[in-house]
């Protein structure tokens, strides 16, 4: 299956950067994986949250056919890593919206954002109005930090800042789906539910792996990691490269420290033969290039074909994902140059004398190579399906995907179906653009079957 030309020329007409800071600060990924490990443990998190934890409604607006109740609660994020969130994203904020007459019971899905939804009005128009006049279904939707009120002052639009922000994101919401879905148990709403588009399905589907009880999930336009999203998707042509190159090149502790520290589901052997037809259509070529392809040399045991390991951690349990898989890259360049001959400061960041780097990149070639397996590794530990818990109950799970997605490749990486068996997978005719455009009533139907399909296996369970 091809990929949908209206997502390769929708991209094109962004011309934002990603990630123009950086990795972000080692110290703040050290943190993060460090908590990942616990968070990613169904059982190690069950008292992270209380179930009393506080929220607070300070707003309620009357409309025809619904309220609409806007509260806020500080991030537990704040509480359990304390300063890893920026100062402007530690109040959550979200908007409840409840219709006025209940056709069954009292069920609320939670919503969460996509890329570029800033504050509430898309989710709200596009999805939350008509499940209450479809449905009788009542929407909270929570703002994602980094976007909206929680918007960073020195960060550009929706262009996270640093590659660290996006994990920060995830970790926020986990808990912060933890702290709604508690609160609107305690307020008698049932039964609960979580879904979300684009990035607010990855969202989505992290928060599901950390809640103890059957739950409807409905994640649309989205896959098992964002791995494959920043390497090999549209998205990788946004990502500025340039300057993680730099920086990888220069501080010496994302290869010799962050590294060690990564445990990551890698990439599958299809995408080292069809990678290159991706490339083609998204005019990627030479150093340019924003994926692994036929670059890389695998081999069993951890090694590439000059021996150096560029990533290494052990895989989740063969139990979870179905088996062990190790990926690494080769770092074979033309001079000969190993890591270690690179003139490195183990505290540096983002500065290097002109001829210094110039003459780094003239004897590393791999340079593009080794930042892009990086970037895989710590992408796979904080976003990769794999190495979370499986929901409690997969066949609550349906999965709603465009088949020429563009944004969200599933070539070469672990499916749904094999981390979470039982779940169901529903393609669409199209790419990630004309699905979100077009087929939010079919993104709402899977939302109501699934939450059926909890009605009829769990009528009693409340």
């Amino acid at each position: 299956m091809g990929v949908s030309r209206l997502d390769v020329f929708y991209r094109r007409l962004l011309l934002t950067k990603l990630f123009i800071g950086g990795w972000g600060k080692p110290e703040d990924l050290k943190r993060i994986f460090a908590f990942r490990k616990i968070i990613g443990d169904r059982e190690k998190c069950k008292s992270l949250v209380p179930k009393d934890y506080p929220v607070h409604i300070n707003k309620t607006e009357e409309h025809t056919d619904c309220q609409i109740h806007n509260g806020f609660f500080i991030s537990p994020l704040e509480h359990l890593v304390p300063g890893i969130l920026p100062p402007e994203a530690v109040k959550a904020r979200f908007q409840f919206i409840v219709p006025k007459r209940w056709q069954k019971n009292r069920p609320v899905c939670i919503h969460l954002a996509g890329t570029g939804d800033h504050f509430f009005w898309r989710r709200r128009t596009l999805m939350a109005k008509p499940m209450i006049k479809e449905a009788g279904m009542a929407s909270l939707l929570l703002e994602n930090p980094y976007y909206g009120y929680r918007k960073p002052k020195d960060q550009l639009r929706s262009s996270l800042k640093n590659v660290s922000d996006l994990f920060v994101m995830g970790g926020a919401l986990i808990l912060e789906s933890t702290v709604l879905l508690h609160w609107l148990e305690r307020e008698g709403y049932w039964p609960l539910g979580m879904t979300g588009i684009s990035m607010g399905g990855y969202m989505a589907s992290l928060a599901v792996t950390n809640w103890p009880k059957p739950i409807p999930l409905i994640p649309c336009l989205s896959w098992s990691t964002a791995s494959s999203v920043f390497t090999m998707g549209v998205l990788s042509k946004a990502v500025n490269w340039t300057e993680l190159e730099k920086q990888y090149a220069i501080n010496s502790v994302y290869e010799e420290e962050i590294i060690k520290l990564l445990e990551y589901c890698g990439m599958g052997p299809e995408l080292v033969k069809n990678v290159d037809s991706l490339e083609h259509l998204l005019g990627l070529s030479g150093d340019g290039r924003a994926s692994v392809g036929q670059n890389s040399i695998l081999k069993a045991g951890g090694e590439t074909q000059n021996g150096q390991g560029l990533l290494t951690g052990k895989g989740p349990e063969e139990g979870r994902a179905g088996h062990r898989v190790h990926q690494f890259l080769s770092s074979v360049n033309s001079c000969g140059a190993s890591l270690d001959t690179l003139p490195r400061s183990p505290g540096a960041h983002n500065t290097l004398p002109g001829k210094m780097m110039d003459s780094a990149n003239c004897c590393r070639p791999s340079l593009h190579r080794e930042s892009i397996s990086f970037m895989k590794g710590v992408m796979d530990e904080c976003t990769h399906m794999a190495n979370f818990s499986v929901p409690v109950d997969t066949s609550l799970i349906i999965v709603v995907q465009a088949k020429e997605d563009a944004y969200i490749p599933r070539t070469g990486v672990l499916s749904l179906q094999e981390i979470w068996p039982g779940c169901e997978v529903r393609y669409l005719n199209g790419g990630h653009i004309s699905a979100y455009l077009f087929k939010q009533n079919i993104f709402r139907q899977a939302i109501y079957d699934a939450f059926n399909r909890f009605h009829l296996k769990y009528p009693n369970l409340q």
